[in-house]
C-alpha cells in the first residue's frame, strides 16, 4: 500500500500542513474595517484639530484685540490728563477785562500766567529739620527771581472777591512812593516809564507818599486815567499774586513776550 494513500500518514506527516492553507492565511490576516485608512483617519481624529472651531478662535482673538485697544485709549487718556494737570499747575490762561493796562495790553486779549515765576522757601525752615540746626528768623529764598519792579502781575485783588486784576508792579518793599507833578516817585527818584502815554495822579482818599510794608507791592495800571490799582485800593500782599504775565498770544496780531523795562533808579 502506497503510503500516501494513507489519510493518517499524509496528515501526521513532517512535510505536511496541519490544516488548510486557506485557513491559516485567513487566521493570520489583520482584521482592518470595509475602508482603507480607517485605523490612521480615527487616530488623527483623537487630537484635537487647530481649526477645528475657526468662529471660536476668531471671537477669542477679536475679543483680545478689543481689549488691548480699550487699554491703549485709557492709557492715552491718563497721560494726557497727567500732562494737562502738570501744565496747568504751572500756567493758567488768563483773558484782560478792560481797558485799565493800555496801550500794553487790551481787552479780551488771552496771556499765558506763570504761576511758578515767584516760587520761594524758608530756607532757615530747611535748615532746623537737620538734627542740631535750629533756625528762628525766616530767610526767604526765590528759586528763580522775586517779583520786580515791571512785572505784570495777575492777583487778587485786596478786600475784593472779584475776579483777578492784572496791573504792573511799581514800589517794593520797604519802599517810598509819592506821585507828583504828573509822574511816580520812588525814594525822592523820578521813575522814567516809556509805556505810559498819559500823566499819573492820585486817585482815591489817599494824596500823599506811601511807605510798602513788607511782603507787598504798589501796582499800578499802565492807562494811569482808567486804572483801579493800589492809588485807591492800596498795596498788594505777596501771597495775593497769582503769576506774573509770560506771553501775550490771542489775538495773533498782539502776540508778545513780556520783557522787563529797565530803570534808571535801579
Amino acid at each position: 500500500m502506497d503510503r500516501s494513500d494513507n489519510p493518517e500518514r499524509r496528515s501526521s506527516g513532517p512535510f505536511m500542513d496541519s490544516e488548510p492553507r486557506w485557513n491559516r492565511d485567513q487566521a493570520h490576516q489583520p482584521d482592518y474595517p470595509e475602508h482603507s485608512g480607517y485605523a490612521e483617519a480615527a487616530e488623527y481624529a483623537s487630537y484635537p484639530a487647530e481649526d477645528q472651531y475657526p468662529e471660536q478662535s476668531e471671537q477669542e482673538a477679536g475679543k483680545k484685540d478689543h481689549r488691548a485697544t480699550a487699554w491703549e485709549i485709557i492709557e492715552t487718556i491718563l497721560l494726557a490728563l497727567l500732562i494737562f494737570l502738570m501744565v496747568r499747575g504751572v500756567v493758567i490762561n488768563f483773558r484782560v477785562d478792560g481797558n485799565s493796562m493800555e496801550p500794553t495790553l487790551s481787552h479780551s486779549e488771552m496771556l499765558v500766567i506763570n504761576r511758578r515765576a515767584y516760587t520761594s522757601f524758608d530756607l532757615n525752615s530747611v535748615l532746623s529739620a537737620l538734627p542740631g540746626v535750629t533756625r528762628q528768623a525766616e530767610d526767604r529764598r526765590y528759586i528763580f527771581n522775586p517779583p520786580q519792579r515791571g512785572d505784570i502781575v495777575v492777583f487778587t485783588p485786596p478786600g475784593s472777591g472779584s475776579d483777578p486784576y492784572i496791573k504792573r508792579i511799581i514800589g517794593l518793599p520797604g519802599e517810598t512812593v509819592d506821585i507828583r507833578d504828573g509822574s511816580v516817585w520812588v525814594n525822592d527818584m523820578m521813575l522814567e516809564e516809556n509805556y505810559v502815554s498819559s500823566s499819573t495822579s492820585w486817585r482815591g482818599g489817599n494824596q500823599s507818599a506811601i511807605v510798602i510794608p513788607e511782603d507787598e507791592f504798589f501796582v499800578l495800571g499802565d492807562n494811569r486815567e482808567n486804572s483801579s490799582d493800589s492809588r485807591s485800593f492800596g498795596t498788594v500782599p505777596k501771597d495775593d499774586i497769582i503769576g506774573k504775565s509770560w506771553v501775550a498770544y490771542w489775538p495773533p496780531g498782539s502776540v508778545q513776550v513780556f520783557p522787563r523795562p529797565s530803570y534808571a533808579l535801579e
